[in-house]
C-alpha cells in the first residue's frame, strides 16, 4: 500500500466538489500522460506539491477531512431509527471507525466532538410517503370505494384508551384524539379498490418539542404512527372505516419501504387489503456550520470516497475492490443519507461519480461500475435529477469515456497480452459500450458520438504514438549503414510481434466488446509506417551493397515477409504499400544465396573432418551411416528453408532462384563425396584391412543416405507448386530439362561413387573366394576330405563376411553388393572347373564344386531375403551347373543320361527318312516278362549293290549295367527286302524296377546282313520301357493277381542316325580312360556314328 502522504494527496484530488470540478468551461480531459496502468494504485502526483507534501496534507485535513468528520459525528450523535443491516453498532464503535478511517488523532477527535456538542441540534421529522393500496374493501353500492388517508403521530394505546373513555366513541377515531392541525389528509381517489397516491407528508409531534425529545420523556409508553383509510364523505352520513396501520416509532428503521396489512377495528372483514408506505427519519433543520455550507450530496460523495479508500488500504490482497464496505461504513452512510433526505438516485449518482474516479487510481472491479450504471439508468427513467446533478452526471459519463479512450489508445502498455490483463480490457470496453447505451448519456450528450469510430481513432492514434516511441528507442547511434539497418530490423521485429499479439489476443477482445477489428486497423496503419521507413533506409544503400550489409538486411526481409503473410487475416484488404516489398531487396538476393552456399559448404567440410566413419547407432534399431551424413542433411535443410523464407512472388525469377538453389545443393553433395573419399584415405593409411573395410561400408551407407535425401529434394522444395506458378511463363520442356537434369547429374555421381566403393568391397571378397575355391581343387586335398569338409572353409568365410556386410550396409547397398559378388563367384567356379578338364579325379572335384555351387545358391538366396532366383539363375549359372552336374556323375549315370537324351530325341522325331519299325510291346508283372513282337520294317535304305537290303533287327535292353544278365536278341534276316515282315516275338525276363530304372530302354537296331563284311547300319530306335503297358501304372498285390493279361501296345518307331561327335556326354565318357565299361560304350557309339549317314550330303 502507499504511504500516508500519498493517500492524503490522492484524497484531496478525489474529494473535490462538483462545483470545483465544474468550474472549468469544458469537461475534464484525461491526458494519456496521466492515465494509470491497471495494477498501479495511485495517480502521478502533481509536481507543484512535491516540494512541501506535509503542508499540503495538513491543508487537506483541515479543509476537507475535518468538515466531513464533524458531519459524521453530528450524524452519530443525532441518529434516529435502526440501520438496515442486521449488525448494530454502538456510538463508541462508530466513533472508533471514523477516527481510523479519517486518520484522526485522539486529541483531534475530542476537539471536534466538543465542537459538535456545541452546535444546534436538528429538528427530527418523519417523512412518510403514501404510495398506494390494493385489494381494499368496496363500501359503495357500485362495489368500489372513494378512499383517502389520514396520518398523524399518536400516543400509545393506554393513553389513547383513557382519552376515548371521556367521550363517546366515534368512527372518526383520529379526529377524536388528535387536533385537526396535527392530522394530514391525502387526496380522495374516486371509485377504486387499488388507489395510487404517491403523496409525501412531513410529520412532527410538536413544533416546539422535537419528536426525539418527546420520545425521551415517555419512559414506559411508546408513541406510534397511526394511519387510517376512510371512505370519503357522502352527502348524507359519515365516512366508512376501511382499515388502519399502526407502527411503533422505536421499531422503525431509519428508512422503511414496505407493504403493510390494513387492520380492522373488529373481527368483521379481517382481510381489508394492503398499503405501501415509505418512511424515513430526517432532520428538518440541521446545523449548517459543520461543513462550511457544503451540500449534503457533496458531503456524501466525500464521505463515500474516504470510506472506500480506508477499506482498500486495509486489504492485504491485491485483488480489485468489488464494492464491499465494512458494516460501520454502511451504517453511517445510511444514517447520513436518511437524515439529509438524499434520494436513492442521488446516492447512486454519488457512488458512480466516486467509483468512476477511483477506477482511475485504484484497482476497482468493473462489476461495481456496471452495477452503478444500471442503477443510474433505472433511476433516470423513474425521476428527474436537479440541473446541477444532471450536469455532473453528464460530465462524469463523458469524462470516463474520454479516460477510457485514453486507456484504449495505450492498450499495449496497460493491458498486455496476458491472461490476467486482457479480461480487464474487455471489461473496460464493455463499460464504455454500456455508457453509450444509457439514456442519461444520450440525453446529456446530444452531440453525435459513435463509440466504434472513437475506439478506431484511439487505436490509430495510439499505434502512431507507439511506433514513434519505438522508433526513437531503436534510433541508430551512428550513421553506419549496418547500424541503420540493424535499427530498422529491431523496429520491424517489434512491429511484427505487436501485429501477432493484435491478431491472436487483442482482436478477439475488441471484436467481442465493440465490434472493432483492431488487427485490421493496426495492420493498415503499420503498413504505411513501415513501408515509409523501409524505402527510406534502402534508398541509403543504393550502390553500396556488399555481403555484410546484405546479411543485416535478411532479418528485415524475413520480418516483412511474416508481416506480409498476415494480410490473409484482414477483413478488408484494399491496397497495401508493402504488397511488392520484395522488389526492394533484389540487389541483396545474390548475396543471400552466396552466404547460404558458403556457410553450408563450410559446415559440411567441418562435419567430414571430425567424422570417424563409424556407424551412428547399433542395437535393435541400427543407424548404419556416420555423423557427417546426418550433419549434411542438417546443413542442406537451411537451403531448403531459405526457399520458403524468400517466397519470391515473381514466377520467372522464382524459377531462376530454384535453379540456383538446386545447383548449390548438388554442388554440396558432389563436394561431400570427394571430401569423404579423402577422409577415408587419410583414416585408412594407418589402419588394418578390416578397419578399412568397415569404414568403406560406412561410406557406402553415407552415400546411400545422401541419395535418399536427394530423392526427397523435389518434395522439400515443392517443385510441383513452382510448376503450377510458372506454367504460363516457363515451358514444360524447359522446366523438366533444367531442374530434374541437375538432380540426375548429382545422383549419377553418387551412383558411381557407391558402385566404386562396392566394387572395392567386391574385389576383396572375390579374391578370398577364388583362393578358397582353388584350395579345394588341389590334388592333395581331393582324397583327404569329404565334399562337405572341403567346402566348409569357403562357406564359413562367406557366411561371416556376408553377415558382416548385412549388418553394416543398408539393404539397398547390400543387395547391390550381392549381385556382382554372385556373378563373380559363378565365374570363378567355372574357371576352376574348366581349367584342367582332363585331370584325374575330375568327377570328385566337380562333385565338390557342384556342392559348393548349391551351398552358394542357398547362401545368396537367404530364404527369400537375399537375391531373387531370377538373378541367381543367370545363363552363366545354368551353364556351370550343367557342366558340373555332368562331370559329377558316374559313368553309369552318364550312360543313363545319354539314353534319356536319345529317348527324348526319339520322341520328338517324326521323320522316317531312314525308315521305321513297328512292334507290339507289353510287360507282364505276374511273371515279370517283357514281351516284344517285331512286326515289320518299312522304307529301309538300300544297302546292297542290287538296290536292296538283307535286313534283320537286333533287340538290346540298355543300359547294360542295369540289364547285365539279359542277352541281345535278333530276328531272322529277310533277304532282298526294304519292307520286311518279321512277325517274331521275344520275351525278356526282367523286373519291374529294372524297367523303371533311369534310362531303361529297348534299343532296336536294324542292320543289313553281309556275309563277308561287317553288317551295314540301317538305323536305330529307342523305346522307353517306363511307358509300356504293365510298367506305367502301379498296382497293389491283390490288383496284380486279379489283373487280366495286359494288352500290348503297337508302336511305330522312326529310325534315326546319330550325329558325328555331337554329344558332350560321350566326350566326357571318352575322357575317363581308366573305366573299361565307359570306354566300351563310347567305342560302340562311335562305331554307330561312323556308320551313320546323318549329315552326309547325298
Amino acid at each position: 500500500m502507499s504511504s500516508q502522504s500519498e493517500q492524503t494527496i490522492t484524497r484531496d484530488n478525489l474529494l473535490q466538489t462538483p462545483e470545483q470540478e465544474l468550474g472549468s468551461s469544458k469537461p475534464k480531459q484525461f491526458s494519456p500522460a496521466n492515465v494509470r496502468k491497471l495494477g498501479l494504485t495511485r495517480k502521478t502526483r502533481d509536481r507543484r506539491d512535491d516540494h512541501n507534501p506535509e503542508e499540503r496534507a495538513r491543508k487537506h485535513k483541515e479543509l476537507e477531512l475535518k468538515p466531513l468528520y464533524k458531519e459524521l459525528l453530528y450524524t452519530i450523535t443525532h441518529r434516529m431509527g435502526k440501520p438496515s443491516s442486521a449488525e448494530v453498532f454502538t456510538e463508541s464503535q462508530l466513533h472508533q471507525y471514523i477516527q481510523e478511517a479519517f486518520t484522526m488523532t485522539e486529541a483531534e477527535h475530542r476537539s471536534l466532538m466538543e465542537r459538535v456538542h456545541g452546535t444546534e441540534p436538528p429538528v427530527y421529522c418523519l417523512m412518510a410517503t403514501v404510495k398506494e393500496a390494493k385489494e381494499i374493501l368496496g363500501k359503495d353500492i357500485s362495489g368500489f370505494s372513494d378512499p383517502y388517508c389520514l396520518l398523524t403521530i399518536m400516543e400509545d394505546e393506554e393513553e389513547s384508551r383513557t382519552r376515548r373513555s371521556k367521550a363517546k366513541p366515534s368512527k372518526s377515531i383520529v379526529k377524536d384524539v388528535v387536533s385537526n392541525d396535527k392530522i394530514y389528509e391525502s387526496e380522495i381517489k374516486k371509485q377504486t379498490l387499488n388507489p395510487i397516491w404517491n403523496q409525501t407528508f412531513i410529520l412532527d409531534k410538536d413544533e416546539e418539542l422535537s419528536l426525539t425529545q418527546k420520545l425521551e420523556d415517555i419512559k414506559t409508553n411508546f408513541s406510534s404512527l397511526k394511519r387510517m383509510i376512510k371512505d370519503a364523505k357522502k352527502e348524507k352520513g359519515q365516512d366508512d372505516f376501511l382499515g388502519k396501520v399502526v407502527l411503533k416509532l422505536q421499531d422503525l428503521h431509519c428508512t422503511e419501504d414496505n407493504w403493510y396489512n390494513l387492520e380492522p377495528r373488529t373481527e368483521t372483514y379481517p382481510n381489508r387489503g394492503k398499503c405501501h408506505l415509505n418512511l424515513k427519519f430526517i432532520h428538518k433543520a440541521r446545523d449548517g456550520t459543520l461543513s462550511a455550507g457544503r451540500s449534503a450530496y457533496i458531503n456524501y460523495c466525500g464521505i463515500l470516497q474516504q470510506f472506500v479508500e480506508a477499506y482498500i488500504s486495509k486489504q492485504k490482497s491485491s485483488a480489485p475492490w468489488k464494492g464491499a464496505l465494512c458494516g460501520e461504513a454502511q451504517t453511517l452512510l445510511e444514517f447520513y443519507a436518511s437524515q439529509n433526505d438524499l434520494s436513492p438516485f442521488l446516492q447512486d449518482l454519488a457512488k458512480w461519480v466516486a467509483y468512476s474516479k477511483l477506477y482511475q487510481s485504484l484497482e476497482v472491479d468493473s462489476s461495481v461500475l456496471f452495477q452503478q450504471l444500471t442503477s443510474v439508468e433505472y433511476h433516470w427513467r423513474q425521476q428527474e435529477l436537479p440541473h446541477q446533478q444532471k450536469q455532473e452526471l453528464g460530465d462524469s459519463l463523458h469524462g470516463f469515456l474520454q479516460y477510457g479512450l485514453c486507456l484504449v489508445a495505450k492498450y499495449r502498455d496497460i493491458f498486455p497480452p496476458t491472461p490476467s490483463a486482457t479480461p480487464k480490457l474487455h471489461t473496460l470496453l464493455r463499460i464504455l459500450v454500456q455508457i453509450c447505451k444509457t439514456q442519461a448519456f444520450q440525453k446529456l450528450n446530444p452531440a453525435q458520438f459513435e463509440l466504434h469510430d472513437e475506439v478506431s481513432d484511439a487505436i490509430q492514434t495510439g499505434t502512431q504514438e507507439w511506433f514513434t516511441l519505438k522508433k526513437g528507442l531503436h534510433q541508430p547511434m551512428t550513421k553506419d549503414l549496418a547500424e541503420i539497418v540493424n535499427a530498422l530490423s529491431r523496429l520491424i521485429g517489434e512491429v511484427q510481434e505487436d501485429i501477432k499479439h493484435n491478431k491472436d489476443v487483442w482482436n478477439r477482445v475488441f471484436l467481442s466488446a465493440v465490434q472493432v477489428d483492431v488487427f485490421t486497423v493496426v495492420y493498415k496503419r503499420f503498413d504505411s509506417l513501415i513501408a515509409k521507413e523501409v524505402r527510406k533506409t534502402l534508398s541509403l544503400l543504393q550502390g553500396q551493397m556488399e555481403q555484410a550489409l546484405a546479411n543485416t538486411l535478411f532479418p528485415v526481409y524475413l520480418s516483412l515477409q511474416a508481416i506480409h503473410k498476415d494480410k490473409a487475416f484482414l477483413k478488408t484488404r484494399g491496397s497495401l504499400e508493402l504488397t511488392n516489398f520484395q522488389e526492394d531487396f533484389r540487389d541483396a538476393l545474390p548475396y543471400w544465396l552466396n552466404q547460404a552456399f558458403s556457410r553450408t559448404q563450410e559446415r559440411v567440410e567441418r562435419a567430414v573432418q571430425v567424422d570417424q566413419l563409424q556407424p551412428l547407432q547399433s542395437g535393435a534399431v541400427p543407424i548404419k551411416h556416420s555423423t557427417s551424413a546426418v550433419d549434411l542433411v542438417a546443413c542442406i535443410q537451411p537451403i531448403c528453408h531459405l526457399w520458403e523464407q524468400l517466397s519470391w512472388p515473381d514466377p520467372e525469377e522464382a524459377f531462376m532462384l530454384m535453379v540456383k538453389l538446386t545447383e548449390d545443393v548438388c554442388k554440396i553433395v558432389v563436394n561431400y563425396c570427394h571430401t569423404l573419399k579423402e577422409r577415408v584415405r587419410v583414416l585408412s593409411e594407418n589402419s588394418d584391412p578390416g578397419s578399412a573395410i568397415n569404414m568403406l561400408c560406412v561410406v557406402v551407407n553415407d552415400l546411400e543416405h545422401l541419395r535418399s535425401v536427394l530423392n526427397r529434394l523435389p518434395t522439400q522444395l515443392n517443385w510441383a507448386g513452382l510448376r503450377d506458378r510458372t506454367q504460363n511463363v516457363i515451358g514444360e520442356s524447359q522446366f523438366h530439362n533444367t531442374l530434374p537434369s541437375q538432380l540426375q547429374q548429382a545422383q549419377s555421381v553418387l551412383g558411381r561413387e557407391i558402385r566404386s566403393a562396392l566394387d572395392t568391397l567386391g574385389k576383396k571378397l572375390n579374391t578370398d573366394i577364388e583362393t578358397q575355391v582353388r584350395n579345394m581343387s588341389t590334388r592333395k586335398r581331393l582324397p583327404s576330405k569329404s565334399t562337405e569338409d572341403a567346402a566348409a572353409p569357403l562357406m564359413r568365410y562367406l557366411e561371416q563376411e556376408l553377415q558382416y556386410m548385412n549388418e553394416n550396409l543398408v539393404q539397398e547397398n547390400f543387395n547391390s553388393l550381392l549381385t556382382p559378388l554372385w556373378n563373380n563367384s559363378v565365374k570363378i567356379l567355372y574357371q576352376v572347373a574348366t581349367q584342367h578338364p582332363q585331370q584325374g579325379g575330375l568327377m570328385v572335384f566337380c562333385q565338390r564344386l557342384l556342392y559348393t555351387l548349391q551351398c552358394l545358391e542357398q547362401c545368396f538366396l537367404a530364404e527369400g531375403n537375399g537375391l531373387p532366383e531370377k538373378t541367381l539363375h543367370s545363363d552363366e549359372y545354368m551353364a556351370l551347373k550343367a557342366h558340373l552336374t555332368h562331370n559329377s556323375l558316374s559313368s553309369c549315370q552318364l550312360i543313363e543320361k545319354f539314353l534319356e537324351r536319345k529317348i527324348q530325341e526319339q520322341n520328338v522325331n517324326t521323320s522316317e527318312k531312314y525308315g521305321a519299325v513297328t512292334l507290339l510291346a507289353s510287360y507282364s508283372r505276374s511273371d515279370q516278362r517283357l514281351r516284344v513282337e517285331v512286326l515289320n520294317a518299312v522304307n529301309l535304305l538300300p544297302m546292297d549293290s542290287n538296290g536292296l537290303s538283307d535286313p534283320f533287327v537286333q533287340l538290346c535292353l540298355e543300359p547294360n549295367h542295369v540289364f547285365q544278365e539279359v542277352e541281345t536278341r535278333c530276328t531272322r534276316t529277310k533277304s532282298r527286302d526294304l519292307n520286311p515282315l518279321f512277325e517274331e516275338a521275344f520275351e525278356f525276363l526282367v523286373s519291374l524296377d529294372q524297367c523303371r530304372a533311369p534310362g531303361a530302354c529297348l534299343v532296336l537296331t536294324v542292320l543289313d546282313h553281309d556275309t563277308l563284311m561287317t553288317d551295314d547300319f540301317e538305323g536305330e530306335a529307342f523305346l522307353a520301357l517306363k511307358g509300356l503297358p504293365g510298367v506305367a501304372r502301379d498296382m497293389k498285390g491283390d490288383e496284380l493277381s486279379l489283373q487280366p493279361e495286359v494288352t500290348p501296345a503297337q508302336i511305330r518307331l522312326p529310325l534315326i542316325h546319330p550325329k558325328h561327335n555331337d554329344d558332350s556326354i560321350l566326350a566326357l565318357l571318352e575322357s575317363r580312360r581308366g573305366e573299361q565299361e565307359a570306354q566300351a560304350y563310347v567305342k560302340k557309339r562311335r562305331q554307330r556314328e561312323k556308320q551313320s549317314q546323318e549329315g552326309i550330303q547325298p
